[in-house]
């Protein structure tokens, strides 16, 4: 269980660099080229991959390809909504608890058998 707690700690914090990487520019570098933007993207993702390869070599090992891809969305999602309230000051719409609602589901059919104890 330690293993899938690691890999769960890993994602999120792998996922506040992604989430920054693919959306920060848009508020902090608004002004400058998109090369710049690009370059600045590229040296935040890089550590955004130090900390993902590491999360999915370990995560592997007790979830398959499908739970891992999965977590992730949900990891994804779970980051970047505060992201979009706290940070680029964006309004939290229903939407938002409509799409959380369809991932909940995924994450609950690609980890039944587990929940389920078969």
């Amino acid at each position: 269980m330690a293993r899938v707690w690691t890999t769960i700690g890993l994602l999120i914090l792998s996922n506040i660099f992604m989430t920054y990487a693919w959306y920060g520019h848009l508020k902090d570098l608004k002004d400058r080229p998109w090369l710049v933007a690009a370059l600045v993207s590229w040296g935040i993702a890089f550590f955004e991959y130090m900390i993902q390869v590491p999360a999915n070599r370990i995560g592997n090992g007790v979830m398959n390809l499908g739970q891992l891809k999965i977590l992730q969305e949900v990891i994804a999602l779970t980051v970047f909504i505060p992201f979009v309230v706290l940070y680029s000051k964006e309004k939290l719409t229903l939407d938002y608890l409509w799409a959380s609602l369809c991932l909940l589901a995924a994450a609950f059919f690609v980890f039944r058998s587990k929940l389920m104890g078969s």
